[in-house]
């Protein structure tokens, strides 16, 4: 394929690194390795009629994705059906796609503050520390996660009471009005701490802790027609 075609070979060359893997024989060799949007550009340019149906898939996702930029509404269709096809409830569903609206009313909230690039991470590692006692990636290591998205693997109580201390950030934000990071900071505490009070008043309630170790794959739906 590289000699076949000069410019893929130089794509290759310069995009894809030689990584050392396990050989069937045990031992480590360098082989050349890609990302995924890598992989894709491989099997754009690779002429076999057996790479057509892939060729026609990627123009298909391609035209849907410039839809949905210009109606967002299909983006959150899309993000139902996937939900949907990974065995998620449609309780669950439904929160999931609330919490991410309160999110986005959130970061609209932090723009207007003057927070910016990596600051969001961090305001949202104060509210999670501060409902949870962890910060995302102490969250995340507590599920057994790696590369997943944290969020996809809560269950519903620890959606709600995420979705609660983002809201009430966003709330309180609205009335204090903070400008910058450290302002902003100080408010993302606020937020946090209600959404502490309810856990602690839940967990007080059933005796148990509210912050699971369970991960979606724990409480995917054995079929798609179970809704609880």
């Amino acid at each position: 394929m590289r000699k076949r075609d000069p410019e893929l070979g130089d794509y290759i060359g310069t995009n894809c690194p030689q990584v050392a893997m396990m050989t069937s024989s045990g031992k480590n060799r360098k082989t050349l390795a890609a990302t995924t949007e890598q992989l894709f550009r491989i099997i754009q340019s690779i002429p076999s009629p057996k790479a057509e149906p892939f060729k026609q898939w990627m123009a298909q996702v391609a035209s849907q994705r410039l839809d949905q930029m210009q109606d967002p509404e299909l983006s959150i269709d899309q993000a139902i059906a996937d939900y949907k096809r990974l065995g998620y409830s449609d309780k669950w569903i439904n929160s999931r796609i609330k919490g991410i609206e309160v999110r986005k009313e959130l970061t609209d909230e932090w723009d207007r503050s003057g927070v910016t690039g990596q600051q969001y991470a961090s305001l949202t590692d104060i509210i999670t520390r501060e409902w949870s006692g962890m910060t995302t990636r102490q969250y995340k290591q507590h599920k057994g996660l790696k590369k997943e998205n944290l969020r996809d693997n809560m269950t519903n109580v620890e959606l709600a009471l995420n979705m609660l201390a983002e809201a009430s950030t966003t709330e309180i934000s609205k009335q204090k009005n903070p400008k910058g990071f450290a302002q902003s900071a100080e408010v993302a505490k606020e937020g946090g701490s209600v959404a502490n009070a309810a856990r602690k008043q839940l967990e007080s309630k059933t005796g148990k802790s509210v912050i699971s170790t369970d991960r979606a794959s724990d409480y995917l739906l054995p079929s798609e027609n179970k809704e609880d």
